[in-house]
């Protein structure tokens, strides 16, 4: 059976392996969400955390410590406080890029207001940091607000560089370590040391879950340029549209002759798009092999966050996370 079929995807399994820990960080959400002076606070939160999604952050905490051989609870604290930070990061995203579409469904600045979105990811980022607390550890608290403050960075380094030609790959790389990779690698090293974990398995988590960040968004900047709107849950060509110089870009930029950098120039630098460009740098994109290039730099790093594990206790448990990591580039076949 392959990774495909939907029984055998690895995210399930996992999620299937946690289900009773993940069904408790769910509770935890659903209470901590709540407010009872302002209610648009849990409707604007629950319009996207009851959307879906594949809730890959808080399962690598979960997995991270009973990997670790973590018996407690705080686990849980710590799986829905990292929920709750990438959630607050897609509310402020979406009022950046001015999204219409979040997880197959329209964004919540488009049903509500920027306002709200803003405001709504403020409330959430502050009950991260109470569940942060209550776990009583002051290294935790250090990793996840650390991880916080570098995703803030990556999304601003971002906004200076996305739109410059004159950017390349290292740049590119900083921005996706920082706005999609730190909460990953947060996420799983977090896990370990609430387990108490030896240091050196923390390292270990810590460098899979940074390495699967990177291939993660990678596809995901893949996908913008060739997956299917009901599987991305986002429409087919956002980042051209928005202007984002992603690394399927970068690669065709790369090999580009006078007119195709005229190209770029003008859609991404500029801003002036018109009918048939977003086909015409799908054109571009196969011209120069960008498509393949960046697969198999997704592939790369997916394979530096198997070889992470190695050192970890064999088990189900790290056996699901090494079939995740071959299933993040999976996605785009």
């Amino acid at each position: 059976m392959s990774l495909d079929t939907p029984s055998r995807k690895p995210h399930d399994r996992l999620a299937a392996a946690l289900a009773d820990d993940m069904g408790r960080v769910d509770e935890l959400i659903r209470a901590r969400m709540a407010s009872r002076h302002a209610p648009r606070i849990p409707e604007v939160t629950a319009h996207l955390v009851e959307a879906g999604g594949k809730r890959l952050r808080p399962l690598l905490t979960l997995a991270a410590a009973r990997l670790c051989g973590y018996s407690g609870d705080h686990h849980v604290r710590l799986a829905a406080t990292v929920e709750f930070i990438h959630t607050a990061t897609l509310l402020h995203d979406d009022v950046v890029d001015e999204s219409g579409r979040r997880r197959g469904r329209p964004t919540a600045n488009l049903l509500w207001d920027n306002k709200s979105s803003v405001l709504v990811g403020d409330y959430l980022f502050a009950r991260a940091f109470q569940l942060m607390v209550e776990t009583g550890s002051l290294r935790v608290l250090d990793i996840l607000s650390d991880a916080s403050a570098v995703i803030a960075e990556g999304e601003v380094l971002q906004l200076s560089a996305a739109r410059d030609l004159a950017t390349d790959e290292d740049t590119y790389f900083r921005i996706i370590r920082g706005k999609t990779a730190a909460l990953f690698a947060a996420a799983a090293q977090s896990g370990a040391v609430i387990a108490g974990a030896p240091e050196e398995q923390v390292r270990a988590l810590h460098a899979y879950g940074d390495a699967l960040g990177i291939s993660f968004q990678i596809v995901d900047d893949l996908l913008d340029y060739g997956g299917v709107a009901e599987t991305t849950g986002k429409n087919v060509g956002d980042d051209f549209r928005e202007r984002k110089l992603t690394l399927p870009v970068l690669k065709a930029l790369a090999g580009a002759d006078g007119a195709e950098r005229d190209f770029w120039r003008r859609v991404i630098e500029r801003g002036v798009q018109r009918d048939g460009d977003l086909e015409h740098a799908l054109g571009l994109l196969a011209r120069h092999g960008a498509q393949e290039a960046t697969r198999d730099a997704a592939l790369t790093w997916a394979q530096k966050a198997r070889a992470a594990l190695t050192g970890l206790p064999g088990s189900d448990l790290r056996g699901m996370l090494e079939d995740l990591a071959d299933y993040v580039v999976a996605r785009v076949n």
